[in-house]
This record gives C-alpha cells, structure tokens and sequence, in this order.
C-alpha cells in the first residue's frame, strides 16, 4: 500500500547521522523521518483522519494516493528510498517489490509525468505516515484574521525591509500591495532569479483585513480589489491561474503596515547577522 505526497523539511535523519537538513533537491535519507504534505479534498480528509490513507489504484508511480485542495502535514518514516529521475525507468512501478519503501522524484528532473518541475514521492506503506495537521495554505483565511506568512527577497533587501518596514510593490498579478504567502515553500522560491546564497525567507505577522478571493485568470477585481474595500487578495493553491504555475497560495496586502517582520526564517540567518553585515 502506498501514499503520495510532495514536499517535506527533515524531523529526525535516523541514518547516516543526525541532524541533517535537506534542501527540496536532496534525496531523502534512509531511515529519515520528514515533515511532508499530502493534498486532498475536503471529504477524503474527514475519512482519512477517521481511518487513516488508502491505497489509489495507479499513479505515476504505481499504487499510491492522488488528490488536492486540503493539504496534510504529515509525519513520514520514509525507510529505504529509490531515486527515480527519468521518464520509463526500469523500476518506476517496481520498486516497492524491490526492497524499497518510498520512491523520490527529484525537483526538475525532466519526467513528463510531473508538469510543475515539483519533487514528487510515494510510500508503499501507509503506516509509515501519519497526520500531523492541516496545512492553512489551503484554507480560506478569514476577514479579520492574523496570520504567519512568509516573504522571500534577497539579503540586501532583508536589511531594508527589517529597518524600515515593507513597502509596496509597484504592481504584480494583483497589483499593488506586499507580497506574502503562508506557505513557506513557495517564499523559498524568491527572488527567483537569485542564487539560493542570497535569498532570506522573512516570518511575518499579517492582519489580513478583508479578503477577496481571485482564483481565476482576468478575474474582474484582480487589480482592482483594494478600491473596492478589500485589504487583501487571496489566490488558493492550484487553482489553474497561469500566472502561478507553482500552484502555490498567493497574498497580496495592500497596506504594507499590516504585514510586521517576526524574524528570519533560515537557519543560517538571524536578525542581528543580517543588519550586522551591513556595508
């Protein structure tokens, strides 16, 4: 039996040593547990917290479960794991009968069957996952609401935002406002054209106000909604618009005195390193 999910950050590394921490493009370890995800709908999570996963009958790497919207954070023991890179690989439906326990599809590795360039795995043995929580991503957030959001920028950028606070962008696929997003993953990714060396993810404190939801391409208030008494803009996970072909959830705050810094998010930063290096 075998469950589908993608993204994970390490818990607890059981094999070769401890401690360590992988980055989205790095295998995981033998033994490792991880902090993983699994999207589904709203009913199969009501039967899935009940019962626990069931087995999908096919998929891109055999048995497994396919499904979006609410989307799981889970705890997975991920056992013995098989790299599989290429499109027909010779154990790609095998490898559980092979002494393997979980299969691990790169990021960008090329396969047709995974569009996003996302990393992509299945464990044959649904014990070895278990629900943790839901990840508020996928949840409508609700008017009024503070939320902890995420806001990837470069460290030059990092040092200004720190000192003197957000300012908003001149325009974006919603327009003006402070991007950020509640899934972290998806700060990870910016600036996109900076090397991984000099991206900072910033934790935020957002009061979100009144919120619209834009969930399609040319949506009639997708630049227009802060005239129209709204104070955020919210673009659910997979919801087909082009201008996320991530998939991932979008926000965007008008008022940038609504969004407050709690701190970094890397490891390999904190606040007085970032604004001590300044030159």
């Amino acid at each position: 039996m075998s469950v589908q999910f993608s993204g994970w950050e390490v818990v607890d590394d059981g094999a070769s040593f401890p401690g360590v921490e992988l980055q989205p493009s790095q295998k995981p370890q033998n033994r490792g547990v991880y902090t993983m995800y699994h999207g589904t709908s709203v009913a199969s999570a009501r039967i899935i917290i009940a019962n626990g996963f069931k087995q999908s009958s096919g998929g891109m790497l055999g048995r497994g479960v396919y499904v979006n919207h609410v989307v799981f954070k889970l705890h997975v023991r991920v056992g013995r794991v098989k790299r599989i890179d290429k499109d027909n690989h010779p154990m790609q439906f095998t490898w559980s009968t092979q002494g393997y326990d979980t299969a691990w599809v790169p990021p960008n590795c090329g396969l047709k069957a995974v569009r996003s360039g996302l990393e992509e795995d299945c464990v044959f043995d649904p014990k070895r996952v278990k629900v943790v929580g839901i990840l508020e991503a996928s949840q409508t957030p609700k008017d009024s609401g503070v939320y902890t959001m995420f806001h990837g920028t470069s460290v030059a950028n990092a040092r200004l935002i720190i000192a003197n606070g957000f300012q908003q962008s001149p325009g974006g696929m919603l327009g003006k406002g402070v991007y950020v997003s509640r899934d972290k993953k998806k700060a990870e990714r910016y600036p996109l054209k900076n090397d991984p060396s000099n991206r900072v993810v910033l934790e935020l404190r957002v009061r979100v106000g009144r919120v619209k939801r834009i969930d399609i391409d040319n949506h009639p208030m997708q630049y227009t909604w802060s005239t129209q008494g709204y104070d955020t803009a919210w673009v659910p996970p997979n919801c087909g618009m082009k201008a996320v072909p991530s998939g991932l959830e979008e926000d965007c705050v008008f008022d940038p005195k609504r969004v407050k810094v709690t701190k970094p998010v890397n490891k390999s930063y904190d606040i007085r390193a970032i604004m001590s290096s300044w030159i």
